[in-house]
């Protein structure tokens, strides 16, 4: 067996990466949540960058799924990324807290949208009322002679 001329792990028999056996699975479960989260593009990249205070390059290795972010930076992707909290929760077998995660977001959703029916109708009744001040007379056309 030979060294390897660059990088901090031995060349696997196997062909791997040489990482720990789960490694490899919290690297690709994470990569997938950035990649719902946040799309395959280079602004994606940037964002978690800026996020975590890590190098672009090393963001390229999350997103890659090659390796996985340490505790300092996972803390930093799960405070602004409920994928990567939900994916993180699976991995830990947390099922119940994904399931107040979802359920906090459903009744977010909810309320956004009772907020926006009752602007919705705030909306008509203005309208309404807007209409009813108009006399009738003013709002007829004139006749024509």
């Amino acid at each position: 067996m030979s060294f390897p001329k660059k990088g901090k792990f031995f060349p696997d028999p196997n062909g791997g990466s040489g990482g720990a056996p789960g490694e490899r699975d919290f690297a690709s479960v994470v990569a997938a949540a950035l990649h719902r989260a946040l799309g395959p593009t280079h602004a994606g990249v940037k964002t978690v960058a800026a996020w975590t205070g890590a190098n672009e390059r090393t963001v390229k290795n999350w997103f890659s799924g090659r390796y996985g972010p340490n505790g300092e930076h996972l803390a930093a992707l799960v405070q602004h990324s409920d994928d990567v909290l939900i994916a993180f929760l699976a991995l830990a077998g947390r099922w119940e807290l994904m399931v107040a995660i979802k359920l906090a977001a459903a009744e977010q959703a909810v309320m956004e949208v009772l907020i926006a029916l009752r602007a919705l109708a705030h909306d008509r009744e203005d309208r309404h009322m807007d209409s009813a001040d108009i006399p009738a007379s003013a709002g007829a056309l004139p006749a024509a002679r």
